[in-house]
C-alpha cells in the first residue's frame, strides 16, 4: 500500500513515516504543504494520503482545499485528514463530496499508534473514519426535524456509524447483540426516510443526514 504524507510538523511528519512504513506501508512523499502534495499525487498516484487540514502559506484550510482538488482529480486515492482542533465545517466540506474513502482525525488521536493505524486502514480500503469530537461538534449543528424521531440509542448507533463503525464494532461498543444492532439501523433508515436500496448507500444517506451535511 503505497501512501503520501503531508504535514508542515517536521517532527510529526517523521512519526507518520515511521509508523506507515512499520505497518507496511510505501511512503512515497512525505511533505510539507499543499502545492507539493499535489504534485507528489500526481506522481506517485498512492493509495491513500494522509494530510494536515491547516498548511503553508496561510495555515488556515489549504489541506482541505488540496483534499478537494484530490477527490475530483484523482478519486481513486483515499484521504485521512489531521487536524490540531475539531473543525466542522472543513469536516463537512470533505464529507459533502464523497463519504467514500474519507477520514478526519484530531492529531492526538495519532498518539495511539493502533487506533490511528485501524482508521487509516478503513479509509484506505474505502471506509469512512470520523474522530469522535468532530462527530460530537457536528452534531451541535443539529435540529434537523427527521432527526428528532430517533431515540438516544438509535442516535448512539448513528454516531457510531457515522465514526466509520461496522455493525460488529457496534455491537461490542455499545454491549448488544449483532441482530440489536441491525434491528437499530434498519428503524434509522425508515426514520430518516430512507427506502430499501444498496445497504452501503442508505448507511452512507443516513450519517450525510446526520452531519447536516446530505
Amino acid at each position: 500500500m503505497r501512501a503520501v504524507i503531508a504535514e508542515d510538523s517536521v517532527l510529526l511528519r517523521v512519526g507518520l513515516v515511521k509508523v506507515l512504513e512499520a505497518v507496511g506501508y510505501e511512503v512515497a512523499a512525505a511533505v510539507g504543504d499543499a502545492d507539493a502534495l499535489l504534485t507528489a499525487i500526481e506522481e506517485h498516484r498512492p493509495q491513500v494520503a494522509v494530510i494536515d487540514v491547516r498548511m503553508p502559506p496561510g495555515f488556515t484550510d489549504e489541506g482541505v482545499r488540496a483534499a478537494l482538488v484530490i477527490r475530483r482529480q484523482w478519486p481513486e486515492v483515499a484521504v485521512l485528514m489531521l487536524s490540531q482542533f475539531v473543525e466542522e465545517r472543513y469536516a463537512a466540506d470533505l464529507l459533502s463530496t464523497n463519504t467514500s474513502g474519507v477520514g478526519y482525525l484530531l492529531k492526538q488521536r495519532v498518539a495511539n499508534v493502533d487506533d490511528f493505524v485501524e482508521a487509516l486502514q478503513r479509509v484506505a480500503d474505502g471506509g469512512t473514519a470520523l474522530d469522535p469530537e468532530v462527530v460530537a461538534q457536528l452534531l451541535l449543528r443539529k435540529d434537523i426535524d427527521p432527526l428528532r424521531r430517533l431515540t438516544p440509542r438509535e442516535r448512539d448507533v448513528l454516531g457510531l456509524m457515522a465514526e466509520g463503525r461496522s455493525n460488529t464494532a457496534i455491537a461490542e461498543s455499545l454491549v448488544v447483540s449483532d441482530s440489536a444492532v441491525a434491528k437499530h439501523i434498519n428503524s434509522i433508515f425508515t426514520k430518516l426516510d430512507l427506502p430499501p436500496a444498496d445497504a452501503t448507500h442508505r448507511r452512507v444517506l443516513a450519517v450525510l443526514r446526520y452531519l447536516e451535511v446530505g
